[in-house]
């Protein structure tokens, strides 16, 4: 089963969505189900993973309520406060949806660069064990070293870092973000979507060749185990169409075995996400 780890659904609004600024008009407008599933059909696509793209619960229930309503969202990474006294309840509350997998903060837009070591948010994390929850960790290369002593704090929750932790594919600037991809993946509670790197090149001007070097380091230091593919539809849209994406992980893949590549296209996020 080809299963894409990572992609987004949502009603544009211009307020709630104001990171979809006016160079980025190709989507600014709905992305939902019925636009989705065709698309996955066309690339032999079985089934996928709905991440949050609104930090509020209001985006965690609207995930949710697609998901039940299409058998192809096979779970839901969804937002919770989890710096709130009342963390609890809400992990009580959502460990009754079936298709509800884990969380999302989006640390990367943080200003404090050690935002994801602070006390109050790494007790949030220590609670997400009890309902088997996942983390995804959504940073920028800058925020790694925080990362690296983030993962050693939880060696029994299970962790994926979202698009390579964004590295620097329009300069190839590599030497820092491999330093720290390297320590990460030392943990092996730690997994890695192969995600969102034609939004970290220049739109348009990428060739795969550029990803080339990125891709090694981490195939190298995770191990094709340990590796996922993501789309991150519809986003990825500013830069290439969903098949270009898929073709560069594929093609990217191709050399290994029959069983390496069924992991990456499916079933490492099928193990990692309980799906």
């Amino acid at each position: 089963m080809i299963i894409d780890a990572h992609q987004h659904f949502w009603q544009y609004h211009p307020v709630k969505d104001a990171w979809i600024t006016d160079d980025m008009k190709v989507i600014q407008e709905d992305f939902l189900p019925h636009h989705l599933h065709p698309v996955l059909q066309e690339n032999g696509v079985d089934g996928c993973v709905a991440v949050q793209a609104d930090q509020s619960e209001t985006e965690t229930g609207f995930l949710l309520d697609l998901a039940a309503q299409h058998n192809f969202i096979k779970g839901v990474v969804g937002w919770v406060d989890l710096r709130s006294d009342s963390l609890s309840e809400r992990l009580e509350h959502y460990s009754r949806f079936e298709k509800l997998k884990g969380f999302r903060h989006i640390v990367q837009g943080e200003p404090d660069p050690a935002f994801i070591l602070s006390n109050d948010f790494c007790k949030g994390i220590q609670a997400l064990s009890k309902y088997n929850f996942t983390y995804d960790i959504l940073v920028y290369p800058v925020q790694l070293p925080a990362v690296a002593a983030f993962v050693q704090q939880f060696p029994d929750q299970r962790l994926v870092i979202d698009h390579m932790a964004k590295p620097y594919c329009k300069t190839g600037d590599i030497t820092e973000w491999e330093t720290h991809m390297r320590a990460v993946a030392q943990h092996p509670h730690v997994y890695c979507k192969l995600s969102g790197l034609v939004t970290e090149a220049d739109w348009q001007n990428w060739e795969a060749a550029h990803f080339t070097p990125f891709l090694d380091v981490v195939l190298e230091a995770f191990g094709p185990e340990r590796l996922m593919f993501g789309s991150d539809w519809p986003v990825c849209k500013l830069a290439a169409s969903y098949t270009e994406v898929k073709g560069i992980v594929t093609d990217y893949i191709s050399r290994l075995s029959a069983t390496e590549k069924a992991g990456i296209m499916g079933g490492n996020a099928i193990r990692f996400y309980g799906l």
